[in-house]
């Protein structure tokens, strides 16, 4: 199952390079005049007058829809995996077990509020007020 999620995360980032790269060739609407003054003509002595267009616009639809299906894969794929039972690789946070207790002999975790390896302070005077070092 991972296998088929990195595969299918690979394809999903190629797609949407891809379809930024075509969108990014592709003229505008108001690109007919530019055309006119010799700008297209690269792209129409290659495709024809009209056929660049065409087959950008084209490249575009079918890299969107692979863009898509992927993203509906990819959410099914996550859905199963979240889904899977109690034990196996694919389980979720709270779904896996517990770990196993800390065994004696080890020094015990810092109560909250303390820092792991500080040195203890000594207690505060009665009288509420700072202690003063003697020397």
């Amino acid at each position: 199952m991972q296998t088929w999620m990195t595969i299918l995360l690979v394809v999903q980032i190629m797609t949407a390079l891809a379809i930024i790269v075509l969108v990014l060739l592709q003229h505008g609407k108001g690109a007919d005049v530019g055309v006119s003054f010799g700008g297209g003509a690269s792209a129409g002595s290659l495709f024809g007058a009209s056929g660049s267009a065409n087959f950008l616009s084209r490249s575009t639809a079918v890299l969107a829809t692979t863009f898509f299906l992927c993203t509906i894969a990819l959410a099914y794929l996550a859905n199963t995996r979240a889904h899977a039972p109690a034990g196996e690789p694919g389980a979720g946070v709270l779904e896996r077990p517990l770990p196993a207790p800390v065994q004696p002999g080890l020094p015990a975790a810092p109560a909250p509020g303390q820092i792991p390896g500080a040195v203890p302070q000594p207690a505060t005077p009665a009288g509420g007020g700072a202690a003063i070092p003697t020397n």
